[in-house]
């Protein structure tokens, strides 16, 4: 089976690296994964498929130029005949749209995989009514969480074509990896607090560094860093230096080495407001560290709370910095919650087992696909006879 991968990339984020972890997989097997990724013109972001190509993985750019190109319907179909794909598996709003334009028509099913939606804004919201809108012709959805799939039964899309498939990762990088980051730790190695996710207000980058401030008053010693990049970087910077914590915070920006980034902390943090399952904090569990995170999205179904680490409320900087002390005073609970959440990962949220639940629906979306041809063949003969 051939899976061709649609998709309109800001930066490696979860959806990513959900397509990178199923295509590896998918190739190892007897099935091949293949990747469309948006060469956007405002915003020409291709990591993605630097990484993929780097990987062996097969990537291909589609242009767009402004917010609606006519042009990429056709791109599309083109990639299509191409790669000679048996399925096309959308991810994001642009990539759910522009596949329904181009293939509505088509004999190969469309997928859908729903990591979340943000709504921060008026296009943004209106950009998620419009897929989810679409999404309703769709063979096939996936949702990560529970929260989304009930966005998607809210919406009108039939609850037989939703299937919920949690996020899995490949766990070999994260095995024995190397830090990197211990020069950012004094000579008397100093602890290190970490948060993985883009500089966005969903993913409450500024909690996490108005509860560092906090943490500061008690460990003075304590640094903090956040990995990813994102719209909200000069407000972030300018609430450090509003706290006076420049000293002991690092926004480092998009990194390459995230196993050693993950290896370099003591904790990680994910103070969001919103989210779907983060392939950030399944990154960090694998790497045996201790979470402290939000309770939302479908986050409290695997920082299971005192057992593989520790959920508070969302927006709580209080309580994210009691938390945060707590466990930089008790190693013994750090290396406990570690090892169980690492423990956990190894269990339930493998790649194999991601790509084998996407392998059923694919099947299915196929049978579907081919069921309804059938149905309209059989109904247009039925039609054109009675009319002779």
């Amino acid at each position: 089976m051939k899976i061709l991968h649609i998709i309109s990339s800001s930066g490696m984020y979860g959806a990513e690296a959900v397509i990178l972890n199923m295509s590896r997989t998918l190739n190892e097997s007897a099935h091949s994964s293949i990747l469309g990724v948006f060469s956007n013109s405002a915003n020409p972001n291709l990591q993605l498929h630097e990484v993929a190509t780097a990987q062996g993985i097969d990537s291909h750019l589609i242009s767009c130029t402004g917010q609606i190109d006519r042009t990429v319907p056709t791109s599309i179909r083109e990639l299509v005949a191409r790669t000679n794909a048996d399925v096309i598996h959308a991810h994001g709003y642009k990539a759910d749209l522009y596949s329904y334009f181009a293939l509505r028509q088509s004999a190969v099913p469309l997928v859908s995989t729903c990591h979340t939606w943000y709504d921060n804004d008026l296009a943004v919201s209106l950009y998620g009514m419009a897929d989810r809108f679409v999404l309703r012709s769709y063979a096939a959805v996936v949702a990560v969480s529970e929260e989304v799939r009930q966005r998607l039964l809210n919406a009108g899309v039939r609850k037989e074509k939703i299937h919920l498939i949690r996020n899995g990762i490949d766990l070999r990088p994260f095995d024995n990896a190397l830090p990197s980051l211990r020069e950012i730790s004094s000579h008397d190695r100093s602890p290190i607090v970490g948060l993985v996710g883009r500089l966005a207000t969903e993913k409450g980058v500024d909690i996490f560094l108005r509860a560092a401030a906090r943490v500061l008053i008690e460990l003075p010693s304590t640094k903090f860093v956040v990995v990813g990049d994102g719209p909200d970087r000069e407000q972030l910077e300018l609430l450090i230096d509003e706290l006076q914590i420049r000293e002991n915070v690092s926004l480092l920006g998009r990194r390459d080495d995230m196993p050693s980034v993950y290896a370099s902390l003591d904790i990680m943090v994910s103070a969001s407001r919103r989210e779907g399952l983060p392939i950030a904090i399944l990154e960090g569990m694998a790497s045996s560290l201790p979470i402290i995170a939000t309770a939302v999205g479908a986050v409290p179904t695997i920082v299971l709370n005192g057992r593989t680490g520790v959920l508070v409320p969302a927006e709580d900087v209080a309580a994210l910095a009691s938390e945060i002390v707590k466990l930089l005073t008790n190693p013994s609970q750090r290396q406990q919650l570690g090892a169980a959440a690492k423990k956990l990962i190894e269990e339930e949220f493998s790649a194999q087992r991601m790509t084998a639940d996407y392998l059923h629906v694919y099947e299915q979306a196929i049978a579907t696909k081919t069921q309804t041809a059938s149905t309209r063949s059989t109904s247009a003969a039925v039609s054109q006879g009675k009319t002779k």
